[in-house]
């Protein structure tokens, strides 16, 4: 008995469609030409046939996929699980693609993930972005996932979904931005801090009033110098 399960969105009209696809998959992934686990089934066995499946059932799996189809996020459904978002975000290269600890890793999961099990089940997921792009301009299918998760931040801000905390502490930070000269005598104070924090080591190991970062790992310290204060010293060292 052979089982095969899969989602929705992998069912594709023809052969030409998927001999397409398993040429984009591995190149977009590992940059091989072609993948080493395509299997080709062409139904149960036939009469004096030794190898094969005597019964052959297929399983389509929706969970939630349907009603992403009807939805603003549609796009994400093209989605041919390469990876290729994932290898080159700065984000999760850097942290890995599982750190948030759901199923779908990568860009391409903060917009799966809350599409399939509800965007206030994962509110942190479209936050861990810096929407440089750089997913969807590498995405072979093109998805446009800075949108996507654009789109799914303004969810979260209409349905009031974000912490109160969040809220006020952007509060606090757009009011201190509009005023330059104390904005830049507070990032210079808090650049600072952090170093001192950081300690020989050069890693803070518990942040206040942002604890969910350091629960799990460490935080690298700045140098202690803001931009403003690096990028003044470079000009006075071309100058002089």
């Amino acid at each position: 008995m052979h089982v095969a399960i899969s989602g929705l969105e992998k069912i594709v009209p023809t052969l030409e469609d998927v001999a397409t696809l398993m040429r984009l998959l591995p190149r977009s992934a590992t940059g091989q030409s072609i993948s080493n686990y395509v299997d080709i089934l062409t139904g149960t066995k036939g009469a004096g046939e030794f190898h094969g499946a005597e019964h052959m059932y297929f399983i389509i799996v929706d969970a939630g996929r349907s009603s992403v189809l009807a939805s603003e996020l549609k796009e994400a459904l093209r989605c041919i699980r390469c990876g290729a978002c994932m290898n080159h975000c700065p984000v999760y290269q850097n942290i890995g693609g599982h750190s948030y600890g759901w199923v779908y890793p990568g860009p391409i999961g903060s917009i799966l993930t809350p599409a399939y099990i509800g965007i206030e089940n994962a509110l942190d997921l479209p936050q861990a972005s810096t929407m440089c792009n750089q997913c969807g301009v590498v995405c072979p299918v093109k998805i446009p996932l800075p949108d996507l998760q654009r789109k799914l931040r303004e969810q979260q801000f209409d349905r009031h979904l974000r912490p109160w905390s969040e809220r006020l502490g952007l509060r606090m930070w757009s009011w201190l931005a509009g005023k330059p000269a104390l904005y830049a005598f507070a990032t210079r104070v808090g650049a600072r801090v952090l170093a001192w924090m950081g300690g020989r080591e050069r890693l803070i190991h518990k942040l206040p009033l942002g604890s969910g970062w350091t629960e799990g790992r460490d935080m690298p310290a700045p140098a202690g110098k803001t931009f403003r204060d690096l990028y003044a010293a470079r000009v006075r060292g071309e100058r002089s």
